[in-house]
């Protein structure tokens, strides 16, 4: 069983923090999760680092501010600049030493692009190895939802409109009547030509526990998100960039633009996948996240760093 921690944040945010490994562990991986879900959605990577590592491999995953069993915010500080500082917080805490590798899906993936650019120096000292699921580095610029461009722009806006009046609706979670309803358009929008049941529901039940503070509240900071000029200065780590050919939230362009800035990164699409990759695609997931570990396991850690 994972050791569970509680990291109290300088604004009085508390983060619900999960480690898995022992304390002595060569290297730690941390998994991010993305907007409106929480860390179980990396519940097989988690399996899998386990069994394949074993006591090499510390594991550390946290539910996001606003975000799963993670408290709530002030909604000024519902930003991904934040969600970078956080992540730097997070390493001080209960990463203190060692190298590391960071893994983001979606919302996760921008947090890392972030940090790296709020808090340069933190990162090269620590960082070691990167994977990106599923992300952007330029914000909505190209996500048309598998659309024509018109009627994305329409959606666009109206998903903008109706975030900003969720932002200001408090602390309190969804109705689960409404997300049981709107599990057929969760369904299209998150996941490709096949999907798991017990995946959507899983995911239904960690929107069941996010805010709408925070449903609302991160959705402008996602949108304009823009982090491409950061990448180039991280292409000395081993990484990892993956999307599925029916991601409609960060289709095929958004990982294409982070590997052209990263260009020994190992790309991988894969087909008839959608947005959430470490569930209908968990081996891909797994493969990635093993081949930079793998690296940065068989490297010193001197070579690694810089």
């Amino acid at each position: 069983m994972p050791d569970v921690h509680e990291i109290h944040l300088t604004d009085t945010v508390r983060l619900h923090v999960e480690i898995d490994g022992p304390t002595d562990a060569e290297v730690t991986a941390v998994l991010l999760h993305g907007w409106t879900l929480d860390a179980n959605t990396w519940h097989r990577q988690l399996a899998y680092l386990r069994d394949h590592f074993g006591g090499a491999l510390r594991v550390v995953t946290y539910d996001a501010r606003g975000h799963g069993r993670s408290s709530c915010m002030a909604l000024p500080t519902a930003t991904l600049g934040q969600l970078g500082d956080d992540l730097a917080a997070v390493l001080d805490a209960v990463v203190p030493t060692g190298r590391v590798v960071l893994a983001g899906h979606s919302m996760g993936g921008m947090t890392i692009m972030e940090y790296a650019h709020r808090h340069p120096t933190h990162f090269a000292d620590r960082i070691a190895g990167l994977v990106f699921v599923s992300t952007s580095a330029e914000g909505n610029a190209r996500t048309v939802y598998g659309l024509s461009p018109r009627v994305a722009r329409l959606i666009q806006i109206a998903e903008s409109t109706g975030a900003g009046v969720l932002a200001r609706c408090g602390t309190r979670p969804p109705p689960r009547s409404l997300l049981r309803a709107l599990r057929p358009s969760f369904r299209w929008l998150l996941f490709g030509d096949r999907y798991n049941p017990a995946d959507l529901r899983l995911v239904t039940r960690a929107m069941a526990h996010a805010s709408l503070r925070s449903i609302g509240g991160f959705r402008a900071s996602i949108g304009t998100h823009d982090q491409l000029a950061t990448l180039p200065g991280l292409a000395h780590l081993p990484t990892a960039t993956l999307v599925g050919d029916r991601d409609r939230l960060t289709p095929p362009p958004c990982t294409e633009s982070i590997a052209a800035a990263l260009p020994t990164t190992a790309l991988t699409v894969c087909p008839g996948a959608g947005h959430m990759l470490m569930m209908e695609r968990p081996g891909a997931v797994n493969a990635a996240l093993a081949g930079v570990l793998g690296r940065v396991l068989d490297s010193p850690a001197a070579q690694v760093i810089r």
